[in-house]
């Protein structure tokens, strides 16, 4: 950027930063977050085990929007000022820091306006991610594996913690599926838009003639159920088997019958869960996943009821991206038609631009509905 546009640019910064600071109210939020801290410092705070943890972690959230909207306003003033006397002192290495500054800030202002879109009943909780292989054989399970470590690396760049539930690898290689948590304030509200089907075209790496294969997976991103949502589920709607976990290629990686399988008799949802060497805690994971799957079909079940009245109906959930490997190199979004050439660095977790741009057209398309 043109040293002569950094006022401008602060200015347009300090105008986004004032509409995020309306949307986020910190006044508002200091006074709940002094009630939130009475609680939390209430000696029997943790008899009641489910509450604690809820009081706790609205705690923490609202402690972070506050100090990161503090922050930025801190140090965008910072930087107005820094910018103001490096100019009349024409100190051009301070000019250079005040640039560097406004890179750092414009990002980081960016990402949270994005962030504010987020509204939605259950945005604020972590996700639980499934990734399944669709039409396009083993080439479809390699992709699946590979959007499986994109997904892990987009986390890991951003410091967020993962948790694998189950992954069920196929025969010659990738996943028919996995399910995985993403923890982070806001995770679900985040990824939610990564949902729905994802296509790969690229030479086939498994075709000894060299053929262009077009391949399909599939996302589904729910919000983790809480224990304040109450999901009732009858010991005798479900059904369930004990089987002995396994990894690649079927080898396996313990010897007792500690991996288990859930049937939702009532839906013939199935879950399972393989990851922890107890079956006490895998059964207890494969519950969670269960609950998770029975909220989204109760949510699911409203909205179709909402659509019933429209006569466009939802598109959501249909094919979403396209990554083309062959004959060039693209990945793209066919809602937003956001797109990059840089095709490896998707791979390797780059996706934020394209989430970005995912809520602000889901926010566009809401706003007209």
């Amino acid at each position: 950027m043109a040293v002569s546009d950094l006022p401008d640019i602060i200015h347009d910064l300090d105008r986004s930063l004032t509409s995020i600071e309306a949307v986020v109210d910190p006044e508002s939020k200091k006074i709940e977050i002094a009630k939130l801290e009475e609680e939390a410092a209430a000696p029997d705070l943790w008899s009641d085990q489910a509450n604690a943890q809820l009081v706790t972690s609205r705690l923490s959230r609202l402690q972070g929007d506050v100090e990161r909207v503090e922050n930025l306003r801190q140090r965008l003033d910072d930087v107005q000022v820094l910018l103001e006397l490096a100019d009349e002192e024409g100190d051009a290495d301070s000019v250079a820091e005040a640039e560097h500054d406004v890179n750092a800030l414009k990002s980081e202002i960016d990402a949270l306006e994005v962030r504010t879109l987020l509204s939605g009943e259950y945005d604020e909780r972590d996700a639980l991610v499934t990734i399944r292989s669709e039409a396009g054989g083993v080439d479809a399970a390699d992709f699946a594996a590979m959007l499986l470590r994109m997904y892990e690396r987009w986390a890991e760049r951003h410091g967020y913690g993962v948790e694998v539930y189950d992954v069920s690898y196929a025969e010659e290689a990738g996943i028919k599926s996995a399910t995985f948590t993403v923890k982070s304030p806001y995770a679900y509200g985040t990824l939610s838009v990564e949902q729905g089907t994802h296509r790969l075209v690229r030479i086939s790496p498994f075709d000894n003639q060299g053929r262009r294969q077009t391949s399909f997976a599939g996302v589904e991103v729910l919000p983790v159920v809480e224990e304040t949502d109450h999901i009732d589920i009858p010991e005798a709607d479900i059904r369930i088997d004990v089987f002995r976990s396994s990894g690649p290629g079927g080898q396996s990686v313990n010897t007792t019958d500690s991996a288990v399988r859930i049937t939702h008799l009532p839906t013939g949802l199935v879950v399972s869960c393989q990851n922890e060497k107890s079956q006490i805690q895998n059964r207890a994971a494969a519950l969670r996943v269960l609950q998770a799957r029975l909220l989204e079909k109760a949510r699911q079940d409203r909205e179709a009821e909402m659509n019933a009245l429209k006569s466009d109906g939802n598109s959501w959930g249909s094919q979403m991206r396209s990554y083309v490997l062959h004959p060039y190199q693209m990945v793209k979004d066919l809602r937003t038609n956001y797109e990059t050439g840089n095709t490896d660095g998707v791979f390797d977790g780059e996706i934020d631009a394209f989430i970005d741009a995912g809520i602000r057209w889901r926010r566009q398309e809401e706003a007209v509905a």
